[in-house]
């Protein structure tokens, strides 16, 4: 009696992430990520301190035993302070895009799947937003409504929306002239249906992968924003209020600001590298070996 033997063939995901692993920097760009976004999700944890907490000790200190990344002008550790502000960056990050993805994924499907007149509505919209540079349009929303957390997220939020919707836009008026849209409307599908079961789909694809490379992008806008004065107010340890205080005083110590700088770099490497690799392996004119 013999016995015949079962292939299991691999998941989807198995393939994926063993592409990922013969892509360095792919890889790197996952182990960046994994490390900013655990030290963000562990922050009250990881933080030796209080990132507000004034110390004793020398200030504008430079890296010690104690003080791994130096003190600032006030004694607060700048460790607890970096590792408090990736806390608030992801946060922003996380608001931003998660808004301007739902936001621009509805505008973009409707201006793509509806009628003309509408569609030319829209881009009239989406190009008056994006006519307005990100800093000059939140000088004007700071001076309505006051510089805070809530005003970053709005801020990015509202610029970054016409980006998706024409994405989304491009994609669809694509996929309505295909075989299988046009069967589907033969055979007397709903216009939700189609947009829900064959659009969405062949879309969020796209759009997940471009908000992967546009994390450094809003955390960069916010740090310039919060840098300015515009954004995260002091005491709050956002990366571009410790990047100010460190300006403000690096005659004194350099420390301050490499603090502040450092984690910026290292998470548009991570995510810009992450980005470019799940390009490749999702885009179907990149895709290799499936």
């Amino acid at each position: 009696m013999t016995e015949t033997a079962t292939y299991k063939s691999p998941s989807a995901l198995r393939i994926y992430l063993g592409q990922l692993a013969q892509n360095p920097m792919g890889l790197m760009g996952l182990i960046l990520v994994l490390i900013v976004v655990g030290t963000a999700i562990f922050a009250p944890w990881l933080a030796p301190y209080d990132p507000n907490q004034i110390m004793l000790g020398p200030r504008m200190g430079s890296p010690s035993a104690a003080h791994w990344l130096g003190t600032d002008h006030l004694g607060r550790d700048l460790l607890s302070r970096v590792i408090a502000g990736g806390r608030i960056a992801m946060l922003v990050a996380v608001a931003t895009l998660g808004a301007a993805m739902t936001i621009g994924l509805a505008l973009g499907l409707i201006a793509g799947y509806g009628p003309k007149w509408l569609d030319n509505i829209l881009l009239l919209v989406f190009d008056a937003i994006r006519s307005f540079p990100v800093i000059v349009f939140g000088l004007a929303v700071v001076t309505l409504i006051g510089p805070s957390l809530y005003t970053v997220i709005l801020v990015v939020a509202i610029t970054s929306i016409p980006i998706y919707a024409r994405i989304v836009r491009t994609q669809t008026q694509t996929l309505r002239s295909a075989e299988f849209i046009l069967a589907e409307k033969a055979m007397g599908a709903s216009t939700f249906r189609i947009l829900g079961l064959h659009v969405l789909p062949n879309v969020l694809g796209p759009l997940l992968i471009l908000a992967s490379m546009d994390v450094p992008m809003v955390i960069a806008t916010e740090a310039g924003l919060s840098f300015l004065g515009m954004g995260v107010r002091p005491p709050a340890p956002s990366w571009g209020t410790i990047l100010n205080d460190g300006y403000n005083f690096i005659r004194n110590s350099p420390w301050p600001v490499i603090a502040g700088s450092v984690p910026i770099i290292l998470v548009t490497l991570g995510f810009t590298f992450l980005g470019e690799a799940l390009r490749d392996i999702f885009d179907p004119k990149l895709r290799r070996n499936l």
